[in-house]
C-alpha cells in the first residue's frame, strides 16, 4: 500500500515526515506503509522510512470525546514500561500536541513481530498441545511481569486515582447500569443474578490491596504470542490502563478463560477452542510464582476478583444491547453481546458457588 492511498486528513505524511525529522528520527520517504486490523477505536499503521519500521497509532477518522487524552495515557504507559520486562510495544516517540496532525494525538511505537492467537494460529501452535498450554501459562507470566512493576519508580505516581478504587467498583459500574436507561427503547437491564452478584461483592470485598498498574482489559485477545513458540510477544491495547488493584487484570483473565464452549468461540477464537490450554487453577499459580508481583496482594481472595470482572465486563457489553435497542448499534450484535453478558453473570454465580 502507497502513502498516496491512505487519507491525509487521517495521516498527512509531509507533516508526519517533518514532525519525524524535528525529533532526530531517521529521514528518508515512507516506504511499506500498510493499515493495520485490531481494535475499532484507534487507526494503526506500519511503515518504513530511513531503514527503521515503525507503527503509528492515533485515533479514528471522526475522533471521539476523549481519544486524544487516551492516546496521551497509552503513550506516557508505554514510555514507562520502557526498561521492564513487561512484554509490550516500546514507544520512539510520541506528539502529544492535537494542532500538528489534523487535531489527533499520535505517537510511533516498535512493531511486534507476533500473531493474534484469537484471530489465527500458526500450525506450529494449533498442532501442539504442549505449546497451547504454556501459550496460557505464558498469558499468566506477562501479567505477573505488569503486576511487579513499582509504579511510582517508573514515574506513574500520578497516573490514577488507587485510593478507594475497590470500594467504588460496584458503584461505578451499577451506575454505568442506569446511565443506559436514557436510550430510547431500551426496556432496562434483563440479567439474571445482577442483584445477587453486586450484593455478594459487596459483602466480600478485600480489606486490603496494594496498587499498581491496571492494564484494564486483559484477556486473550490483547495479546501477541510469537511466530516461533509460545512466549507472548506483546500485550496490546492499553487504553484502559490505570493505576488500580493488578489483581482485577488476573480477575479478568479468569473471567475470559476459553475452558468451555460457550466462552472460547467469542473470547478466544482458534487457541480457545483448541482444549489444550490450563485450567484457571493453573494461571492463579503460576502468576503466584512471581515473588514481586504477588507480594503484598492477597491472592486467597482472587475468587473475589473474577467475579468482579464478570459483572464489570457483562455491564460494559451491555451496553452495545442498549445503543442496539435505540437503532445506534446493529441488532445482531446487541443480541451477542447480550448474550456474552448473561454467560458472564452465570459465571459469575458459579464462581460465588465454588
Amino acid at each position: 500500500m502507497q502513502p498516496v492511498q491512505i487519507d491525509r486528513a487521517l495521516v498527512d505524511f509531509d507533516v508526519l515526515a517533518g514532525w519525524m525529522d524535528g525529533q532526530g528520527l531517521p529521514e528518508g520517504p515512507f516506504e511499506d506503509v500498510e493499515r493495520l486490523a485490531g481494535g475499532t477505536q484507534n487507526t494503526l499503521l506500519r511503515f518504513r522510512r530511513g531503514g527503521r519500521e515503525y507503527v503509528l497509532r492515533r485515533g479514528p477518522s471522526h475522533l471521539r470525546a476523549r481519544t486524544n487524552d487516551v492516546l496521551r495515557r497509552e503513550a506516557r504507559v508505554l514510555a514507562a514500561l520502557d526498561g521492564t520486562d513487561v512484554p509490550a510495544p516500546r514507544l520512539i516517540a510520541a506528539c502529544p500536541d492535537e494542532t500538528v496532525m489534523n487535531g489527533a494525538v499520535f505517537y510511533l511505537m516498535t512493531p511486534v513481530k507476533g500473531f493474534n492467537a484469537s484471530v489465527t494460529l500458526p500450525d506450529l501452535h494449533a498442532g501442539d498441545k504442549a505449546v497451547q498450554r504454556e501459550m496460557g501459562l505464558n498469558a499468566a507470566r506477562a501479567l505477573a511481569a505488569l503486576g511487579a512493576v513499582d509504579y511510582k519508580a517508573v514515574g506513574l505516581h500520578d497516573f490514577g486515582k488507587p485510593e478507594g478504587f475497590l470500594e467504588r467498583q460496584v458503584s461505578r459500574w451499577l451506575s454505568e447500569l442506569d446511565s443506559y436507561s436514557a436510550l430510547d427503547g431500551y426496556p432496562g437491564p434483563d440479567i439474571p443474578g445482577l442483584d445477587d452478584v453486586a450484593r455478594w461483592l459487596g459483602e466480600h470485598r478485600p480489606a486490603t490491596w496494594r496498587p499498581g498498574i491496571l492494564h484494564g482489559d486483559y484477556h486473550l485477545a490483547n495479546l501477541m504470542y510469537a511466530f516461533d513458540g509460545p512466549e507472548v510477544a506483546a500485550i496490546v491495547d492499553w487504553e484502559m490502563c490505570t493505576i488500580g488493584d493488578p489483581l482485577l487484570d488476573l480477575g479478568w483473565l479468569l473471567a475470559t478463560w476459553p475452558d468451555r464452549a460457550d466462552q472460547s468461540a467469542a473470547l478466544a477464537g482458534p487457541l480457545g477452542a483448541t482444549g489444550g490450554l490450563p485450567a484457571p487453577d493453573d494461571l492463579v499459580g503460576t502468576y503466584a510464582e512471581r515473588a514481586d508481583a504477588v507480594a503484598g496482594r492477597d491472592l486467597s481472595s482472587i475468587t473475589w476478583y473474577a467475579v468482579l470482572a464478570c459483572f464489570k465486563l457483562g455491564i460494559v457489553l451491555e451496553g452495545t444491547n442498549a445503543r442496539a435497542f435505540a437503532g445506534k448499534a446493529p441488532r445482531e450484535t446487541g443480541d451477542m453481546l447480550h448474550s456474552i453478558t448473561l454467560g458472564l453473570f452465570r459465571r459469575a454465580q458459579e464462581f460465588i458457588g465454588g
